[in-house]
């Protein structure tokens, strides 16, 4: 494996100069910074929608190591949106369950399932290594003509004025600029362009490190997460985690004092290992580092026509698999309104609840992070009491299950308090409310098996569970769907009941969805002023 400088490369594309070098200054709708996982998957989502997006990388190729490897189901409907999804499940490694461990007891004490709804395109997680997903956004982002990435051009200074943010960027052979309409900063947790307008976290800075051991193993072993409260082997716990390839993520909690440089070398990492997996397994190194973890975030994600998505706006510990994840769900709503703000059809008010709503999410993937890692690491003798108890209570008890805590896992975040959601006022015992994301179900498309998700393109999108007529609404994709027994090979039809039984359908519904997939409004019976007056609202239409 090749290397630069410190960093080691996994597939390198080099400095790639501008088409055209004759002028110095140049004009964009959008320029993103940062072409990790967060800003490719918004550069597609741009792309796909027809806008013109420049990317820019201030490294020249995809680093390999160990970062991100668990890719929730929500993550994955998104990579399905960006054309990728369908070649990340076939690479990933599929898991769905999860067992807990505690000291020397070889049987779990808890097990869950991630997936209570089953048959949906997609599983509740795969892991696969961070790279990978790098390199098939990559591969489609060059098939996108509307977006330009360009390696190894480095922003160095960022001024905004009244009509446009003007980047200061620098490559190998050459310094330009660019005027930008908006600039997204997807440029991880150490951002240069946070550091350029002088914005800050606040949070917390957690006090413990951890061990993280890629290895390399033939073995068959569950593609399962198990986790280990206080195990027999070295380390206060431990979790292990399949990905392709034959690796595996071993991640140790080590403590607070601890020499970082003595506890990567391979010689104090074995017993960690031989502990876990025992004397005898056969073994390669892949990786080995030591992290601390934060959970903290910026004030605001939204700072004029500069705007924060990812890390750079957001930071959570890797228990849960938050951090990646609610990266892609900042990217999936800002897409759509940002497309509307350039378009003219929203006002950039909009964009404020881009800001409300990535704030709810990061608050929520921050408190469940920062829970996790408060079990955990007890911070006092009585937590620690509390923490053993409901272990203990859990390997006999159901009710003290809900309360072990190895890392809340990733999910979709509810935006039922949105300026733009419409509160039910009919009465629905069950299905997604205003605010949440849809949910999947096998459906026939045009006599072909097909998925309910997958017919939702990236306008606003009326769901019918009715057989009553309505007129176009203008920007509004219009599906009905209809129960088994309909017209034969044409339209969408819920050929095994469960879209009607998830949407609580049966005795007729209709759902207003956004562009991002999450429900704006929702009613009993199809009255045409209330959708209009609901569709409004969801474009920002009441926002001063």
């Amino acid at each position: 494996m090749v290397r630069s400088g410190n960093i080691p490369v996994w597939k390198e594309y080099g400095y790639q100069p501008r088409a055209d070098r004759s002028r110095k200054k140049e004009r964009a709708k959008i320029l993103i910074v940062g072409a990790g996982p967060v800003g490719l998957a918004m550069a597609l989502d741009l792309g796909r929608r027809g806008l013109d997006v420049i990317i820019i990388n201030a490294l020249d190729f995809i680093p390999a190591g160990s970062k991100a490897i668990c890719f929730s189901k929500r993550s994955l409907e998104i990579f399905d949106r960006l054309g990728v999804g369908d070649r990340l499940l076939e690479k990933g490694v599929v898991w769905e369950r999860g067992k807990v461990f505690w000291r020397e007891g070889a049987d779990p004490i808890y097990e869950f399932d991630l997936a209570p709804i089953k048959d949906q395109k997609y599983p509740a997680f795969i892991n696969i290594q961070q790279y990978y997903v790098e390199e098939y956004l990559v591969d489609e982002v060059e098939r996108t003509p509307s977006i330009d990435l360009r390696w190894r051009h480095e922003a160095t200074k960022l001024i905004q004025s009244e009509n446009f943010v003007a980047v200061a960027i620098e490559t190998p052979d050459e310094a330009y600029e660019i005027e930008a309409d908006y600039v997204i900063a997807c440029d991880g947790n150490r951002s240069p362009v946070r550091n350029m307008l002088g914005l800050d976290f606040v949070g917390r800075i957690f006090e413990d490190n951890f061990l993280i051991a890629d290895i390399r193993l033939k073995q068959e072993r569950p593609a399962e997460r198990w986790f280990h409260f206080e195990p027999p082997w070295p380390g206060a716990s431990s979790l292990v985690h399949k990905q392709p390839d034959d690796v595996w993520r071993l991640d140790f909690q080590l403590g607070w004092d601890i020499d970082k440089k003595e506890a990567v070398k391979p010689e104090n990492v074995r017993p960690f290992v031989r502990g876990l997996l025992g004397d005898h397994v056969d073994y390669e190194f892949e990786w080995l580092s030591v992290y601390t973890f934060q959970c903290r975030r910026m004030e605001r994600f939204l700072h004029d026509r500069v705007i924060f998505v990812g890390d750079s706006a957001h930071l959570v510990s890797p228990f849960g698999a938050r951090g990646c994840n609610g990266g892609l769900q900042d990217v999936i709503n800002l897409g759509w309104k940002l497309e509307r703000v350039l378009n003219g059809s929203s006002s950039p008010a909009l964009l404020e609840t881009y800001n409300a709503e990535a704030i709810t999410v990061a608050d929520e993937n921050i408190l469940n992070s920062t829970r996790s890692t408060d079990f955990m690491t007890p911070k006092s003798k009585m937590a620690e009491t509390f923490r053993n108890a409901v272990l203990e209570l859990a390997s006999e008890h159901q009710f003290a299950r809900p309360f072990v805590n190895s890392g809340r896992l990733s999910k979709a975040v509810n935006y039922g308090l949105s300026a733009l959601a419409t509160l039910d006022e009919d009465h629905f015992l069950s299905g997604p409310a205003p605010g949440d994301i849809c949910i999947d179900a096998p459906i026939v498309s045009d006599g072909d098996n097909d998925w309910l998700l997958s017919q939702l393109g990236p306008q606003f999108t009326l769901l019918l569970f009715s057989t009553e007529a309505i007129e176009a609404i203008d920007g509004v994709a219009i599906i009905e769907v209809r129960q088994q027994g309909g017209a034969p090979n044409s339209g969408i039809v819920d050929h095994s009941g469960l879209a009607h039984e998830r949407y609580d359908a049966d005795g007729g519904a209709v759902y207003l969805i956004r562009p991002d997939q999450h429900v704006a409004a929702r009613w009993r019976t199809l009255d045409r002023y209330e959708i209009l007056k609901a569709l409004s609202k969801a474009t920002g239409g009441e926002l001063q």
